[in-house]
């Protein structure tokens, strides 16, 4: 039996991890997950229960409490706490201006990466994760390791048009700008591209071309020697 494959995609927001991981996993017969989006419940959680998200000891003290439950197909990816389904109110721009404050509290990226890796090891034939520091911190033994990248007008630009325009791109664009500074600034597991890992810039890529990028990689590293 072959041994289960984990494709780790890494990059800032707005690269089109999530679209590319998302196709990437369903292509490959693989499972999928999106640790972003386990940051963002957690954080969706925090706000709900009062905790101080800028008291980095009371979001430690708390880091334990909530049960994050990640739906792993591609197709329909789901994320529960607490047995609520959060698919939704994670995505506000609430959750969105508070995540990066949480996500760089070390309690809260320990208990993250457990899960993570609890994740992993419970798909048979592998799977595709999605975040900043899968390929350094996760599973820094990835199969394939890929860095999304592009220029920030371009991601801007997306981000804006997922937003539908609830915020306008030089907005949109700024918010990007503030949130890779403090992502790529913590000092627990900051966004950064691993040593060995495939970095592909997508600003002038199709998400078919950048798909077919991926999967291309993976088979490659599949295909026995």
């Amino acid at each position: 039996m072959e041994n289960p494959v984990i494709v780790a995609i890494d990059g800032p927001s707005g690269t089109g991890k999530s679209s590319t991981s998302k196709a990437v996993a369903a292509k490959l017969g693989l499972s999928y997950l999106d640790t972003g989006a386990q940051y963002r419940a957690i954080t969706w959680w925090m706000l709900n229960n009062g905790i101080d998200v800028d008291d980095p000891v009371a979001v430690a003290d708390s880091a334990g409490k909530p049960s994050i439950v990640s739906g792993s197909d591609p197709a329909n990816p789901t994320i529960t706490v607490d047995g609520v389904d959060a698919s939704a109110p994670i995505r506000t721009q609430e959750v969105t201006a508070a995540v990066s404050a949480v996500s760089a509290v070390p309690e809260v990226r320990t208990r993250m990466v457990e899960l993570q890796r609890a994740a992993g090891a419970a798909a048979p034939a592998g799977i595709v994760v999605e975040g900043r520091d899968i390929g350094t911190t996760v599973f820094p033994a990835a199969t394939v390791k890929i860095f999304l990248t592009a220029s920030a007008e371009a991601r801007a630009a997306r981000r804006s048009g997922e937003l539908k325009g609830a915020l306008s791109v030089a907005d949109t664009q700024a918010a990007l700008v503030k949130r890779d500074a403090a992502d790529s600034g913590r000092t627990t597991s900051p966004l950064a591209m691993a040593a060995d890992a495939v970095e592909v810039d997508t600003t002038d890529l199709t998400l078919e071309q950048v798909i077919e990028c991926i999967v291309t990689l993976v088979e490659e590293k599949r295909a026995p020697r």
